[in-house]
């Protein structure tokens, strides 16, 4: 209550809110249930040959695909809301009479962007820290149920576990933990000071970071002297600081992490000189992008929608449903462009352009 106390929010204000969150809300529900039905008439044989109970295919995954889908369309949603609830005002005279009372179209849109500002903070929300839980569910279900391959080999890997420390395995494979023709290079001063080769490696799944080596050998350089240990029979037990999990990435293992678990996972992996990390770089800036379309794309629909227009709300939303596809097609035609540009740069480019459509259109709108 002291927040809106200090927003100072009258009666008004209130109830385009309230009329903005109610449109928004039952359009996003009323699409969902549409997905959900479409979703299971197509998968319903898959369900049944893999034997999923009814609460494995109502709580694991459509309980946690609506809201994956809800946030993926939620700024379709905003627009549609903005643009039918908008338009009904404006042919109800009712935005002629807000204006004919001394309120501005700039005082106007305050009430917009409050709610706004609570669909971005959802959207974020859920995206960052609720609906990963969910997809690591809902992937794990599939993998089950709907026979989903999960990546379970990769080959030609290097890491670089630290400034001075480079492991290579030529091929892994996640059925027996095993790993073929490994190697661990250690340098001081960009010399090499120690090569470890193993014709096999194996990780131990109960003791995290423990690796062993088998058929290995060993050089050590020091002071213009070479000292080599190996051995054929004895297994060689060594930690080191990585684990199968950093170069074996599944389909959508990114959309399983929240935001700082993401941000920690990027930093990791480019400190090891990985160049697996472009995904989840895509999904970590994605996620504030979209949730700050909620802002661009109001302003957008209140300026096209807020006069008055022969033939009713008709024109409006056709303009506004081309707008906000573009948008979404935008975006996916961007995530291409981070392979040629920095990222966040690429993920934000819907966001910029439209943003300058959005001043244009502000400008034009009804005084």
């Amino acid at each position: 209550m002291k927040l809106l106390d200090s927003l100072k929010l009258k009666r008004l204000d209130f109830y385009i809110i309230k009329k903005f969150l109610g449109t928004y809300f039952f359009s996003l529900a009323l699409i969902i249930i549409v997905i959900v039905v479409f979703d299971y008439n197509e998968k319903i044989d898959k369900f049944v040959n893999s034997n999923a109970t009814t609460s494995e295919i109502i709580f694991d995954y459509y309980l946690n695909l609506a809201p994956y889908y809800a946030n993926t369309f939620s700024a379709l949603f905003v627009f549609i809301a903005v643009i039918y609830f908008t338009s009904k005002l404006a042919d109800n005279s009712e935005i002629i009479a807000m204006f004919a009372s001394g309120v501005s179209f700039r005082r106007l849109i305050k009430p917009y962007m409050i709610a706004a500002g609570i669909i971005a903070l959802m959207t974020y929300v859920l995206s960052a820290y609720i609906i990963p839980v969910g997809n690591e569910t809902r992937l794990a279900f599939e993998q089950r149920h709907n026979r989903k391959d999960k990546t379970e080999a990769a080959s030609n890997i290097q890491l670089k576990i630290d400034e001075n420390t480079i492991a290579f395995i030529e091929r892994y494979e996640s059925r027996n933990n095993m790993g073929w023709r490994f190697m661990l290079d250690r340098f001081e001063d960009k010399k090499l000071v120690s090569h470890m080769e193993a014709a096999t490696i194996n990780y131990n799944p109960d003791r995290p970071h423990t690796w062993t080596a088998r058929r290995w050998l060993i050089r050590e350089l020091k002071d213009d002297k070479e000292v080599i240990r190996e051995s054929r029979r004895e297994p060689l037990d060594t930690v080191l600081p990585f684990e199968p999990g950093d170069f074996l990435i599944s389909e959508g293992e990114q959309e399983t992490m929240t935001s700082p678990e993401l941000s920690s996972y990027i930093d990791k992996q480019k400190a090891r000189g990985m160049a697996n990390i472009k995904g989840f770089e895509i999904e970590y800036h994605k996620r504030i992008a979209m949730s700050f379309a909620s802002f661009i794309l109001t302003v957008i629909g209140v300026s096209l929608s807020s006069r008055k227009k022969k033939g009713g709300m008709g024109l409006s939303l056709g303009i506004g449903l081309g707008l906000s596809f573009s948008y979404i097609l935008f975006q996916t035609i961007s995530s291409a462009f981070a392979e040629q540009m920095p990222v966040a740069l690429a993920m934000w480019l819907p966001n910029i352009l439209f943003t300058f459509i959005a001043i244009y259109l502000y400008r034009k709108a009804p005084r």
